[in-house]
C-alpha cells in the first residue's frame, strides 16, 4: 500500500508539473522560432546527496532531494520538450565536486558518474577542481562522457589545453549552431596550492573569449554561450556603476576583481553567460546594458537548478527573448524533495556511493549547546570557535584563517564528524610559525586593506579604523591580553594553504622554513578534538575585532608606523 501511495504521489506530481510548465507556451509556437530549455548548475561542490535546507530554517529545515530530485526535474523538462518540439541543453559552470563528503571522498568520481548518467551536454572547470591535486583532477575528468570546455588554462610545457579539455563545442540544436566556450577564474592561482597548478598558465578570460568567438563564427556559430567559472558580483548594479559607468574596470585596485560582468562588457557578441564561483543566485537574468548579454547564476551546493526558456528566431538565427518557468518566481528551481520526488534509480545509486565514500562520517564527536552560525563578516560564532580550537590545539599565541575557510553552520544538538566536515571541507594542515610582532601586524594589515574584511582570528584583539590609509588601519592591538610588541617573537598558527601565499597573503611565502613547524593535523580534526574534549560547546562574538572609525593610534603603533615610513 505504501509503495502504491508513493507511486500515486509521484504520478500526480508529474501531471501537476507538466500542466504548470505547459503554461509557458500560451499558444502554438510560430514556425519561425524554437524554444530552448536551458538547464544549468554551478558550484555543486559535491552536493548530489539529499540534505536539509538549514539555510532556510535551521530549526525545521525542509529536505532537499539533491541530484535525485534534480534528475526528476530534468527528465520532466526533457519529456515535455520532446512532446512539444522544444530543445533542452544541460550545462555546468564548475566547482563540481569538492565540498560535500561524497564529492571529496570519492575524488569527484561520484559526481562525474551522476553527470554521465543524467546526460550533461558540457561542463567547465572551477578553481576547486584543483584542490586534490592536478593528477587527481585529470583522472576524474577522464571519466566524463561529455565535453569539458575550458579555453584559458594552458599547460606551459606544451602550449596545449589541459588533457581532456577543449576550448568550446558547437551544438546544432534544431538547425541553430550554438557555440559554448568555457573559461575558469583567473583567481585560481590565489586559491590553490602552488604544486596543484604547477606548470599551468591562466590566460585572461576576456581575451580568450574574444579570440574564440572569432574562431567559432568562422565555423558557422549562430549563437555564443559562455560557460564561465566567474561570478556575477553580489551587488551587480553597484558594481556596474563603479567599474563600468565610472570607468574603473581596468584599474589595478578596482573594487571588484575580474568577473562575468567584466567579460560581458568587454567582449561584444556573447548571447548568454552562465556564471558561477560566488554562490549568489539570481532569480532573473541580468542583462549587460552595453552588449545585452544575459548573465545567469545559481546558488551553490546543489540546492537548486537553473531553468530559462530561450526563444530563438530560426530565420535570423538570433536570440529574441526568454521566459521564466511559470510556476515559480524566477529561474532558480529549489530542489525540495516534497516538490520534486527523488528519482528512485538515481537515489539508490547516490545512496550506494555515499555509503562507501562517507564511511565513519556519522561518528558523534560532541554536542553544540546553541546554533553555531557563520553569519558575519570578520567575526562569526562558528568562525571564532574554529580559531579557538586551533589556538588550543597548538598552544599558540595567535591564530588566523581566511574568511572563506569556514563553510557552514553547526546546529544545536549532537555534532557528527560529518558536521565538522561541512564546516571545514578542505584538507588544510595546521602549522605554527615564529614571527615578530611587526610581521604579525603586517599580516593583519594586509587583510583589512582596501575593501577586505579581515581574518578569522583567536588570541588577540584588533582595533582598527578604515579612515586611515592602508597598512596604518590597526590602531590598537593586544595579543594574549597583553599590549602588542613589534619586537617580541610570537607563536602564530594558521594553515599550509595560507602559507603558500593564498588569499592575498603572499608575504607569508617570505617566512623562512626554519621558522615553520608542521603540526601534522588537518584543521577540521582540530575542531573535532575541541568538541571531544567538552560535554557541550557554545560559541560567542567578542572583542577580537573592533571597528572604531574615530579611533586614534596607540603610542606604540604610532611609533612603529613612523619608523616604517
Amino acid at each position: 500500500m505504501e509503495i502504491l501511495n508513493i507511486f500515486k504521489r509521484f504520478f500526480m506530481k508529474k501531471i501537476f508539473f507538466i500542466l504548470l510548465i505547459g503554461l509557458l507556451c500560451l499558444g502554438i509556437l510560430n514556425a519561425e522560432e524554437i524554444k530552448l530549455n536551458l538547464l544549468f548548475s554551478n558550484d555543486v561542490h559535491g552536493g548530489i546527496d539529499a540534505v536539509p535546507a538549514t539555510f532556510i530554517n535551521p530549526d525545521f529545515p525542509p529536505p532537499l532531494g539533491g541530484a535525485a530530485s534534480a534528475a526528476t526535474y530534468i527528465e520532466l523538462v526533457r519529456e515535455y520538450a520532446q512532446e512539444n518540439g522544444e530543445a533542452v541543453l544541460l550545462l555546468d559552470a564548475g566547482d563540481f565536486f569538492q565540498g560535500h563528503p561524497i564529492g571529496t571522498m570519492s575524488e569527484g568520481v561520484a559526481v562525474i558518474k551522476y553527470m554521465n548518467w543524467i546526460g550533461y551536454d558540457a561542463m567547465t572547470i572551477g578553481n576547486h577542481e584543483f584542490d586534490l591535486g592536478y593528477d587527481t583532477l585529470l583522472k576524474t575528468l577522464s571519466l566524463a562522457k561529455f565535453p569539458i570546455v575550458c579555453a584559458n588554462i594552458i599547460v606551459e610545457e606544451t602550449g596545449e589545453l589541459i588533457p581532456d579539455c577543449i576550448p568550446y563545442i558547437i551544438k546544432n540544436i534544431n538547425g541553430i549552431n550554438i557555440a559554448i566556450i568555457g573559461i575558469c577564474t583567473l583567481d585560481t592561482p590565489l586559491m590553490s596550492f602552488p604544486e596543484n597548478i604547477k606548470g599551468l598558465k591562466f590566460v585572461d578570460a576576456a581575451e580568450t573569449v574574444e579570440k574564440y568567438i572569432k574562431e567559432v563564427k568562422t565555423r558557422g556559430a549562430d549563437l555564443i554561450f559562455v560557460l564561465g567559472h566567474l561570478g556575477i558580483p553580489y551587488d551587480v548594479e553597484s558594481a556596474y556603476q563603479y567599474d563600468i559607468v565610472e570607468g574603473h574596470v581596468n584599474d589595478e585596485n578596482r573594487r571588484w576583481p575580474d568577473n562575468a560582468m567584466h567579460v560581458a562588457y568587454k567582449v561584444p557578441g556573447i548571447d548568454v553567460f552562465l556564471a558561477g564561483h560566488i554562490h549568489k543566485g539570481y532569480k532573473k537574468p541580468w542583462e549587460e546594458p552595453e552588449n545585452h548579454t544575459l548573465l545567469l547564476q545559481n546558488y551553490g551546493y546543489g540546492s537548486n537548478i537553473g531553468h530559462l526558456i530561450l526563444t530563438i528566431d530560426t530565420e535570423t538565427k538570433t536570440l529574441t527573448g526568454y521566459e521564466l518557468p511559470a510556476y515559480i518566481d524566477g529561474d532558480l528551481i529549489a530542489l525540495f524533495s516534497e516538490e520534486f520526488i527523488p528519482d528512485p534509480w538515481y537515489k539508490d545509486k547516490i545512496d550506494s556511493m555515499q555509503a562507501v565514500a562517507e564511511k565513519g562520517m556519522d561518528e558523534i564527536v560532541g554536542r553544540a549547546g546553541m546554533h553555531l552560525s557563520r553569519v558575519g563578516a570578520a567575526q562569526s560564532i562558528i568562525g571564532n570557535l574554529v580559531m579557538d580550537a586551533v589556538l588550543e590545539e597548538t598552544s599558540a599565541d595567535f591564530a588566523f584563517l581566511n574568511l572563506g575557510g569556514v563553510r557552514d553552520d553547526i546546529q544545536e544538538g549532537p555534532v557528527s564528524y560529518r558536521d565538522i566536515f561541512d564546516v571545514l571541507p578542505f584538507d588544510s594542515q595546521v602549522i605554527t610559525m615564529e614571527i615578530d610582532g611587526a610581521k604579525l601586524k603586517e599580516i593583519i594589515e594586509v587583510r583589512i586593506a582596501g575593501g577586505r574584511h579581515g581574518l578569522r582570528i583567536a588570541g588577540g584583539e584588533v582595533e582598527y579604523s578604515k579612515e586611515y590609509p592602508d597598512f596604518e588601519r590597526v590602531t590598537n592591538l593586544y595579543i594574549g591580553g597583553e599590549p602588542w610588541d613589534p619586537d617580541k617573537i610570537y607563536t602564530v598558527a594558521t594553515t599550509d594553504f595560507l602559507m603558500q601565499g593564498n588569499s592575498g597573503l603572499t608575504l607569508l611565502t617570505e617566512i623562512p622554513e626554519k621558522q615553520i613547524t608542521y603540526k601534522y593535523i588537518i584543521i577540521r580534526d582540530a575542531l573535532a578534538n575541541y568538541f571531544r574534549r567538552r560535554e557541550v560547546v557554545n560559541g560567542r562574538i567578542d572583542n577580537r575585532w573592533i571597528l572604531t572609525p574615530e579611533a586614534v593610534h596607540s603610542d606604540v603603533i604610532k611609533k612603529h608606523n613612523s619608523e616604517q615610513n
